[in-house]
Formats: structure tokens, sequence, C-alpha cells
């Protein structure tokens, strides 16, 4: 295997067999360069996956410790769950968990204010988001709290094996893609579709909607709403707007403290 490009100090991008993956393991980078042979005995996961692109862009963005905890995060839930998670995991697991790091760090704690249904409706999935919390409090000596459980639960929930509705989930996808022009036309900026501050927003508005569709929204302690309104005011103003073209164009109202995190989503996308 011949290393094509390097992604941090524990993660390259190999050739092999003509097919271009991701190897992983720890220092597999250290002291390589373009063209080196990569050592196989340091390899300890190799990802062949239809979104290598964006897995690479993560990889080359994100604390390298951020990518091994939720690796092990996902290991430890497809071992308790006896499945296979969808390969799609490896992105969206990392890039929140990175993000939420971020977040804890910086003094944000978003409350969760579907805790209770989630550790009834997920038991499983939620008994696995309290180890990855109490792992990434060993790892990297962050004290998340609960409600993060609650959240990786359901990531973890939402990528097991599981078919959708043909109808809602275009109706889905019209919907995100309304809302993404909105915000495109509000904040007067292009957007490149592979940058990953695109897909968390993307991300988030499919949660978004999945959950008016299923289980409810959650919401946001006023407090909070009040302090992201003062702090990101241009982003809050434009998920103000989102919301009301969301109203006339597809009979959808959002509540107001769900437009504090649709804000958060759009403050990280405007920086880029």
């Amino acid at each position: 295997m011949k290393i094509t490009k390097i992604l941090n100090n524990n993660a390259v991008v190999v050739l092999d067999d003509r097919q271009e993956k991701i190897a992983v393991g720890a220092g597999i980078a250290f002291n390589k360069k373009r063209n080196d042979i990569v050592n196989i005995h340091k390899i300890e996961k190799i990802f062949v996956m239809r979104e290598n692109d964006k897995l690479q862009q993560l990889l080359s963005r994100i604390p390298e410790e951020h990518f091994t905890i939720s690796e092990e995060i996902i290991t430890y839930a497809e071992t308790n769950m006896g499945a296979k998670l969808n390969e799609h995991i490896h992105i969206v697991l990392t890039d929140h968990l990175s993000f939420a790091i971020e977040r804890v760090r910086d003094g944000i704690h978003l409350n969760n204010k579907l805790l209770h249904e989630i550790k009834i409706l997920y038991r499983r999935e939620f008994e696995i988001g309290l180890w990855a919390i109490q792992h990434i409090k060993e790892k990297c000596q962050v004290d998340m709290p609960v409600d993060e459980a609650a959240y990786i639960a359901l990531h973890i929930h939402t990528m097991k094996p599981q078919g959708g509705d043909l109808h809602q989930t275009v109706r889905q996808t019209t919907i995100i893609r309304d809302m993404v022009k909105t915000i495109k036309r509000q904040l007067k900026i292009s957007v490149e579709e592979d940058d990953i501050s695109y897909h968390r927003l993307i991300t988030h508005l499919r949660f978004t909607l999945t959950r008016m569709n299923n289980y409810g929204l959650h919401t946001m302690d006023e407090e909070m709403l009040v302090m992201i309104k003062k702090k990101f005011p241009l982003s809050y103003s434009c998920a103000v707007k989102v919301a009301k073209e969301l109203v006339v164009m597809h009979g959808v109202e959002l509540p107001e403290q769900e437009l504090g995190y649709i804000a958060l989503h759009i403050e990280r996308l405007k920086k880029k």
C-alpha cells in the first residue's frame, strides 16, 4: 500500500489494488510522506466508503483524538448491539462529538428536553451514550452532560439498519433544500457543498424535520436562547427568516427554541 495523502499523524489515504482507502492506526504517518509504503503492522482500521472524500475532509479538520474516541465508541456500540451500523456513522458521530466537545470546552451546554423519553424508547442506545460520555471524560478530560448521552443515543439509533418512507424522504429533502436556499440568500454567501459545515447544517435540518414527524422537537433553555440571540444576532435573524418562509412554503412551524440550534449551525457556516 502506497500513501497518496497524509490526513494526520494517525490517518493516511492509501492506494491498494487501484482502490483508494483510508488507513488508520497510531502513528501510521509518523516520518512518512507521499508515495511511501505504509507499515501494515500499524494499520488498525481500513475504510472503503462511498463517502471517503467527506471522511478525509473531516479527519484533516478535527483533532486526532476526537476521531479516535468516536471510533472506540462506534466499536463499543456495534459490539454491544451485535450489529453493524450504517457506514455514515463514522462521519456523523465523529463530527457531532468533535462539535460537542468544542461546545463544552467553550462553556456552552445544550440541554436535551427529550432526555427522559430517549432513556425509555432507546434504552440500549442511551446506555451506550452513558458509556461514551464517561469514555470522553477519561480520554480528554471533558465532562460531558448526561444530555449528550441522549444525543449520542439518537445518532446510534438512526444509523441502525432501517428503511424510510419514500414520499416523506422526498418531501423532507425538498424542505431542506428550500431552507438552505433561504440561508444562502440571507447571508449572501455561496457554499461549497462538500464543506463539512454545510453537511453539519444539512444533518441538523434533517434531524429537526425527523423529530417533528416522529417524536417532537427538543427545546432549548430560555437563558441559552437569549445568549445565542445576543452573541449571534445575524445568524439568529437568518434562522427567523428561514422559519417564516418554512410556514409560507410548506406549512411547517418551528418553535422559537429550535431557531437557537439552527442559528448555531448558521454561525459556523457563516464563519466558513
